[in-house]
C-alpha cells in the first residue's frame, strides 16, 4: 500500500523525533519531502490521521507552525509493508523489501518469521459446496529449475518428485527395485540389453497417454541437455532406445552397468512428453524449453501456477496409483538453504525436514529419522604442483583437521565425525580383519600438531580450498582450525552449478558434501569419476579400473567389499578427508498421518492426510 511508503518516508526523514514527540512544521515542509502537491499532502495527512499513524494539529495564520506528532513506530509499518507484498505470494520481494529496512538489526526479519510461519500448515476452505484441503509448505531454499534435466538442490528434487515419475522406484533402504510406470522389465545375457514394459491408462498432466515414445524422448533429451550432468556415466552409455511397440521400450548400453536399473530410480531418469508427437515444430521447441518453469509429468501433482517463489501444487486427479487426500500444496521457497533453527513457532507447521527440537519440543512432535545421512569430506588435487604433493604435508593436513575440533566450533550442528561413505560396513571390516589400516593420527594436543606440520616440510604457503557458496560456514572453520595447526588456507567458491568445471582444478582442496541414502552406490560413483579429473595419470587409470570393476559386479555385498577397498587406498595416501556427517530428521505435527519418507528423506505429499 502506498500510503505506507509516504509514511515511512516521513518517518525516516526526521528520525530524531520519538513517537508522540511534537514536532512544528507547515505542510508546504512536509510536501518537499515527499515532492508532491501542497493539495495532495493535506489528503495524505487525513488518510495516515484515519489509520492512526500519526495526530495533525493544523494552525493557521502568518507565523503559526501547525504540530505533527508520529505515532506508530516504523517498524510496525514496514512489517505490515512486507505482510501485504507476501499476501500477494511475492515472497522474495517481500523479504528484499525488509533487508532495505532493516538496518542490520534483524529484528523485522525475525518477527516476519515468526508471522510467516503462522501461515503455513494444513487448513480447510470451502469453495461453494467442496471443501479444500491445502497444505502451505516451507521450503527455505531457491528453487531456479524443475527440469529433471538440470535440478541441483534437494529442495528443487523433492518438487520433482512430485511432479514426475520414473519407470522404476527404489525403496527407502535402497535395496529393492519395484515397478513403477514400467510394470516389468528384462535384461539380456550381456547385461547391455534391457526391456521395459509400460502400464497402460497412464496420462501425463495435460490429458496425453504415456507411451515408449516419451519414454525415449526423455532420456534422449536428458543426453542432449546435460551430456555432463549428474549420472552421466550412465545414460550417457545409452547408445540406443528402440520402441518396437507403444508400450515397449527397449534401450542398449555401450557396455554392461549393475547400476544401469538404480539410476532409472532418481528423478534424473523422470519421463516427460514427447512433444513431437503433435506435428508442430513451434510446440515442439516451446516445450523442450520451457519444462523448467512449465513442467509435465505424470506424478500425484502437477504445477497450477509459480509466481515469485510460490509454487502452486494440485493434486492430479487422473494419477494412475490414486488420488491423494490433499487437493493443493502450496510450497514457499525462500533464499538461502540453511535448515531452519528450533523455535516455538514451527508449532504452526504440521511438517519440517531438517530440524532441531528442544527436549520440551519434540515432546508435542513426533519426528521421524530419515534414512539417509550428509557426509561432509575433503579431496585432495593431485595435479596441483604445491605443497600438498608432499605425502607427508597432505599427512599433517590430515592431523590439523581436529574433527573434534570442527564440531564443537559447528555448535552441534553435527552429530559425529565421518570414518567412511560406508560406516556399518566398514565397522564390521575393521573388527573382522587385523589387517585393516586405521588411518586415525590420534594426537590431540596442538603444540604437537604444530611441530608435526614443521616437520612434514609445509613452508607456509597457502592452500586453495575450494567449495560451493553453501558450504561456505564448513570452510570457514577448517580456515580457522588449521590456522591454529599453522597450516595457512585461502578459500575460494565456486558456485555449485560450475563445482564440476575445470575452474576446481586450480585449488588444492576441495570441500564438498555427499548424500549417503539409497542411492549411495550412483553418488559414489559420481564422486570418484569425477576424482579422476584431479588425480595423477597412473592413479587415474586405477581409478578408472576399479570404477568399472564395480559397476560390472552384480553381487551388492561384492560391490559394497570393492567400494570400502577403494575408499580405504584413498585414506592411506590422504587424498580423502572425511570431516563429518550427520542424520537428518523429519519432524510433524500428531495430526498428519501416512508419512512416508522418498529419496533425500522428504515426505511425499500424496501420502499426507490429516486427522481433525
Amino acid at each position: 500500500m502506498k500510503i505506507r511508503q509516504h509514511y515511512l518516508a516521513l518517518r525516516n526523514y526526521y528520525p530524531k523525533y520519538k513517537e508522540q514527540e511534537p514536532l512544528e512544521i507547515t505542510t508546504l515542509e512536509l510536501a518537499e519531502v515527499l515532492d508532491c502537491t501542497h493539495r495532495n499532502m493535506v489528503l495524505l495527512l487525513k488518510r495516515m490521521q484515519q489509520e492512526q499513524w500519526l495526530s495533525w494539529e493544523s494552525r493557521r495564520g502568518r507565523g503559526n507552525r501547525s504540530v505533527l506528532q508520529f505515532l506508530a513506530r516504523k517498524e510496525d509499518i514496514a512489517l505490515q509493508e512486507a505482510q501485504e507484498i507476501a499476501e500477494k505470494q511475492d515472497l522474495q520481494s517481500a523479504i528484499s523489501y525488509l533487508q532495505t529496512m532493516d538496518e542490520g538489526t534483524h529484528v523485522l526479519r525475525q518477527q516476519f518469521q515468526e508471522w510467516l510461519s503462522g501461515r503455513f500448515g494444513f487448513h480447510s476452505e470451502l469453495q461453494g459446496e467442496r471443501r479444500m484441503d491445502i497444505l502451505r509448505f516451507p521450503l527455505p531454499q531457491r528453487i531456479h529449475s524443475l527440469d529433471p534435466a538440470s535440478i541441483h538442490y534437494s529442495g528443487e528434487s523433492h518438487l520433482a518428485n512430485q511432479l514426475y515419475d520414473g519407470l522404476v522406484r527404489m525403496s527407502a533402504a535402497g535395496d529393492t527395485i519395484s515397478p513403477h510406470l514400467a510394470h516389468a522389465w528384462e535384461v539380456d545375457e550381456s547385461r547391455t540389453v534391457w526391456t521395459f514394459y509400460l502400464r497402460k491408462g497412464v496420462l501425463f498432466h495435460h490429458g496425453t497417454e504415456m507411451l515408449g515414445a516419451d519414454v525415449k524422448y526423455a532420456l534422449e533429451r536428458l543426453q542432449t541437455l546435460a551430456p555432463k550432468g549428474l549420472f552421466n556415466w550412465v545414460y550417457m552409455k545409452i547408445i540406443r532406445i528402440e520402441t518396437p511397440d507403444e508400450r515397449t521400450v527397449r534401450m542398449t548400453l555401450s557396455e554392461p552397468n549393475e547400476l544401469f536399473l538404480a539410476f532409472l530410480t532418481t528423478n534424473r531418469a523422470s519421463i516427460v512428453p514427447a512433444p513431437n508427437r503433435v506435428q508442430d515444430d513451434a510446440l515442439h521447441q516451446q516445450q523442450y524449453s520451457s519444462i523448467g518453469t512449465k513442467p509435465i509429468g505424470t506424478g500425484p501433482f502437477r504445477l497450477m501456477e509459480q509466481v515469485s517463489g510460490v509454487f502452486v501444487l494440485e493434486a492430479f486427479p487422473s494419477y494412475f496409483q490414486g488420488r491423494g487426500f490433499l487437493d493443493r500444496v502450496e510450497v514457499w521457497s525462500q533464499p538461502g538453504d540453511k535448515p531452519l533453527d528450533e523455535a516455538e513457532e514451527l508449532a504452526s507447521f504440521q511438517v519440517m525436514h531438517n530440524v532441531r527440537l528442544s527436549k520440551s519440543a519434540a515432546s508435542r512432535w513426533q519426528q521421524v529419522r530419515q534414512s539417509g545421512m550428509t557426509c561432509k569430506f575433503i579431496t585432495v588435487n593431485e595435479l596441483r604442483d604445491g605443497p600438498l604433493s608432499i605425502a607427508a604435508v597432505r599427512e599433517a593436513l590430515d592431523l590439523a583437521l581436529d574433527r573434534s575440533e570442527l564440531i564443537t566450533r559447528l555448535s552441534g550442528d553435527v552429530i559425529e565425525r565421518a570414518d567412511s561413505f560406508w560406516p556399518q560396513a566398514a565397522d564390521r571390516q575393521m573388527d573382522s580383519s587385523e589387517s585393516s589400516v586405521d588411518t586415525t593420527i590420534a594426537i590431540t594436543d596442538i603444540e604437537a600438531i604444530k611441530e608435526r606440520v614443521r616437520a612434514s616440510g609445509y613452508q607456509g604457503e597457502p592452500i586453495v580450498l575450494a567449495t560451493i557458496p553453501q558450504y561456505e560456514t564448513d570452510a570457514l572453520i577448517v580456515q580457522q582450525v588449521c590456522e591454529d595447526a599453522g597450516i595457512t588456507i585461502a578459500i575460494k567458491l565456486i558456485e555449485a552449478e560450475l563445482f564440476k568445471g575445470e575452474e576446481r582444478l586450480s585449488a588444492d582442496l576441495l570441500l564438498f558434501a555427499i548424500m549417503l541414502d539409497e542411492h549411495r552406490e550412483l553418488r559414489l560413483i559420481d564422486l570418484y569419476t569425477s576424482m579422476q579429473h584431479h588425480r595423477k595419470p597412473h592413479m587415474r587409470l586405477l581409478l578408472q579400473k576399479q570404477i568399472a570393476d564395480i559397476l560390472t559386479e552384480r553381487s551388492p555385498l561384492r560391490r559394497a567389499a570393492a567400494f570400502l577397498e577403494l575408499e580405504k587406498q584413498l585414506l592411506e595416501s590422504h587424498s580423502l578427508l572425511f570431516l563429518y556427517r550427520k542424520h537428518l530428521k523429519t519432524a510433524f505435527h500428531p495430526s498428519i498421518r501416512g508419512i512416508s519418507l522418498e529419496s533425500l528423506g522428504w515426505v511425499r505429499f500424496r501420502d499426507l492426510w490429516f486427522t481433525r
